[in-house]
């Protein structure tokens, strides 16, 4: 499986390219008033308004550091109480996004840590740089900041 790797401060993680839709230079971000402190912006991608998080503050508890390589990685978010529907689209913006590497299955091993306020970790692969970490979007985003984010699907519902 192709993998697209970044780094969160000095950690290495990674997301599976069949999640990915584009990977694209950090732009203006517009920042709501009163947003949530772990929403980096609102970006245009075509047209579309589409919420970026910070990965770094999420994993880190600190801001990404702006470099030439920090990146917004846009990827299909699919809700995992509604595995079926049509995905998101949801920014994530991360540091050092310059590299994919092919891993296979075999690769990857349960950290054996059930981590309830990362949810999002998903299995690790030891390659020749090092650990991985796969980072899982489905688990990213707890109900509430779903309901904060997606609120014309919640109408629906």
């Amino acid at each position: 499986m192709l993998v697209l790797t970044f780094r969160l401060g000095e950690r290495r993680f990674g997301l599976r390219a069949a999640e990915i839709r584009e990977v694209v230079p950090l732009a203006a971000l517009s920042m709501p008033p009163k947003a949530p402190e772990w929403l980096a912006g609102l970006m245009n991608y075509r047209g579309h308004l589409v919420p970026v998080l910070d990965l770094c503050l999420l994993a880190l508890g600190q801001p990404c550091v702006r470099h030439m390589s920090t990146r917004v990685i846009l990827a299909d978010y699919r809700q995992e109480d509604k595995p079926k529907a049509a995905p998101h689209l949801l920014g994530l913006l991360a540091e050092r996004v310059t590299e994919t590497v092919r891993l296979s299955p075999s690769d990857f091993d349960d950290t054996g840590l059930d981590n309830p306020e990362a949810r999002w970790l998903g299995p690790v692969a030891h390659d020749a740089q090092g650990l991985v970490h796969i980072v899982e979007p489905a688990h990213l985003l707890p109900p509430e900041v779903r309901a904060l984010l997606f609120t014309r699907d919640n109408a629906d519902d």
